[in-house]
């Protein structure tokens, strides 16, 4: 964490109701995002078993609801931040890859990398309960391999998301390489 979230670093604890031995402990801290912004992160975590839980609030926060695109070209695009609400829809068209928002979606803050690594371990763990003769398998291997490029910074790609409800925003690294379209928000 940063020197202005550790500054603001509170503790807080309760008995975890997973191994019901330890206790959970709580820390909350107040992030200042680059662009002004700021967030609650509370992290829970057990001193006994490896229970743990991070969860990140928006305190202010970009609430137009909208279309965000960003074009992915070079490897310091990937270091774009996203911060993506419960409500949003992040999708990269050329791979096919979809996240669609849900009743138990979480707010998360990354990089275009980190959502690249998100991505790759859903696959791999995909992959992984596949059986050696499903006919899959071979396409589920280029989707690794391309998730490896563009990890790697060696694929061009668009990152999408779409947030009827707002909270949903990209910082670019470059500002030339983002878009956004405003639409009526869903009743």
């Amino acid at each position: 964490m940063s020197e202005k979230a550790a500054n603001s670093e509170e503790v807080f604890s309760f008995k975890c109701p997973a191994c019901k031995e330890g206790m959970i402990n709580i820390k909350k801290a107040i992030y200042d995002l680059p662009d002004g912004d700021k967030m609650l992160i509370l992290k829970f975590e057990c001193n006994s078993c490896n229970f743990y839980k991070n969860d990140i609030i928006p305190l202010t926060t970009n609430m137009k609801s909208g279309i965000m695109t960003l074009k992915i070209s070079e490897e310091n695009d990937l270091k774009s931040k996203i911060y993506r609400s419960p409500t949003g829809k992040l999708e990269i068209p050329e791979l096919e890859l979809i996240v669609e928002p849900g009743p138990r979606a979480d707010f998360y803050y990354t990089n275009v990398q980190g959502i690249l690594f998100r991505f790759e371990n859903a696959v791999s763990i995909y992959r992984n309960n596949l059986e050696e003769n499903d006919p899959d398998i071979g396409e589920i291997d280029n989707l690794l391999f391309n998730l490896q490029q563009a990890i790697e910074g060696n694929l061009k790609f668009t990152l999408k998301i779409t947030d009827f409800q707002g909270g949903s925003y990209i910082i670019p690294e470059d500002k030339s390489k983002y878009s956004f379209k405003k639409i009526e928000k869903e009743q």
